[in-house]
């Protein structure tokens, strides 16, 4: 790739509005949204893929899928698109990396071929992002917050806070770190998320 690829990750815990505000990012500033967990489950249902049945074996082990196998994929899509459409060069990076394994792979496999924008970080209370997950897979079932399901999302939560902990003080540390309030409506969040974005557009 002669034109490095712009990266931009977007990160949030379930249910802070990452893949809402990444649509209205796309919708209105073209970028091109790569989710890293979307192209895993893409290439492991491909017929012949030379990642597949790998991917598929981890995810019935319940184990992590080797990071160089992710930023493959990622790189691949990135330069597809960009052979398409040379227009095309800014990427939204959903859900990735997800713990400094994640980050010490990227780094050393794609740091050199990407140009790293900034990290773009939606910052909501646990509390919020649980009530957000539980309404959207129950919605209206009326269950109350003290239930099994609750438990195990406030559990995924606190594993995600810890996981992306030093990712986020890694990138700060460079400044490359942008944080948005996502605990508002989504036009009041994407608002913050357009200067942002303003901002970058006109370096």
């Amino acid at each position: 790739m002669t034109n490095l690829p712009k990266v931009i990750f977007v990160l949030g815990l379930p249910g802070s509005g990452k893949g809402t505000q990444c649509q209205k990012i796309v919708q209105e500033f073209g970028c091109v949204h790569l989710s890293a967990g979307e192209l895993l489950r893409i290439e492991r249902s491909k017929p012949g893929s030379q990642f597949g049945e790998m991917i598929e074996k981890h995810i019935k082990e319940g184990t992590i899928v080797p990071v160089e196998v992710t930023c493959s994929l990622l790189e691949q899509s990135m330069k597809k698109e960009m052979e398409a459409d040379k227009a095309k060069d800014t990427f939204l990076i959903d859900g990735f990396p997800r713990n400094k394994n994640n980050m010490d792979g990227w780094q050393k496999e794609m740091s050199h071929k990407t140009d790293l924008q900034f990290v773009l970080i939606f910052e909501c209370t646990e509390k919020e992002c649980v009530e957000r997950c539980l309404s959207r897979g129950e919605a209206g079932s009326g269950r109350t917050d003290d239930n099994i399901e609750s438990l195990q999302k406030r559990q995924l939560i606190r594993t995600h806070i810890s996981s992306t902990e030093p990712i986020i003080e890694f990138y700060e540390a460079k400044g490359l770190v942008r944080k948005v309030n996502g605990s508002r409506s989504p036009d009041e969040v994407f608002e913050d998320v357009r200067k942002i974005f303003v901002g970058l557009k006109k370096k």
